[in-house]
């Protein structure tokens, strides 16, 4: 599926390829925050972790250029249906893209504060094992929005049960260190801070992920059961279009 279909207005289309644009640039900015800051991290980089935090405000800067375009667009050309729905997505992802960002900015300050205290004995590895998948799942779902698949969207909410059980598994284990050990119980913290901060990033991962379904279906899958989010998706792919309200 493309992600827009062409218009009668050439000016329409060339200001939504621009918002698109700006958009995959946007995440695709996030998830390479996200793996610079879980590289600092475990090689106690502090310049690189430090580079992470001062670069947030580029992301930033692009969620507000972003905004300001996209409301444009609605006053310029009054959306109707797929389009409408598309620039709505567009919308809300760059929240999540944002806020991503945000995360790899708390892990670069967890990791400088790591690197002042001295390192964690336990769950580096925890770390870049769910770092990897999170990243993953974030480049996925960027990849579903820009072709609009919805197959591809739903693989990336399945990705994310995984990354939850993943988190919560790490998470326990590191309690039970805390406990059986106390004497480095705020390094092995702000490692729980860490692994919080990349659950996090593939819950928004999951939040695009939904919008390449509302996209493609016209339905919002958000709070629905996984059943239902997979019936949908199959009726979508089945029908090989995107549903549209203005035919």
């Amino acid at each position: 599926m493309a992600i827009t279909a062409k218009h009668l207005s050439k000016s329409f289309d060339n200001d939504l390829h621009d918002v698109i644009e700006l958009f995959m640039q946007m995440g695709h900015m996030a998830a390479e925050q996200v793996m610079v800051a879980t590289r600092a991290l475990i090689a106690a980089d502090e310049a690189t972790a430090k580079k992470v935090i001062e670069d947030d405000h580029l992301i930033n800067q692009l969620e507000i250029k972003i905004d300001e375009q996209i409301i444009l667009l609605v006053a310029k050309r009054q959306p109707a249906a797929n389009d409408l729905r598309l620039v709505m997505a567009l919308s809300k992802g760059i929240v999540d893209f944002e806020r991503v960002g945000d995360e790899a900015e708390k892990i670069a300050r967890m990791a400088c504060q790591l690197i002042e205290d001295g390192a964690s004995p336990r769950g580096y590895s925890e770390v870049q094992h769910l770092s990897n998948q999170v990243r993953l799942m974030l480049l996925d779902a960027i990849d579903a929005f820009s072709n609009m698949n919805p197959q591809q969207a739903f693989s990336v909410l399945q990705s994310d049960t995984a990354v939850n059980e993943e988190y919560q598994s790490a998470t326990r284990a590191l309690m039970t260190y805390i406990m059986e050990d106390s004497r480095h119980v705020s390094k092995v913290i702000n490692i729980l801070w860490v692994l919080r901060a990349l659950e996090r990033v593939g819950d928004h991962a999951r939040n695009i992920a939904e919008l390449v379904i509302f996209c493609t279906s016209g339905k919002d899958v958000r709070h629905t059961d996984f059943m239902q989010v997979e019936q949908i998706v199959q009726q979508t792919t089945d029908a090989g279009i995107i549903h549209t309200d203005n035919k």
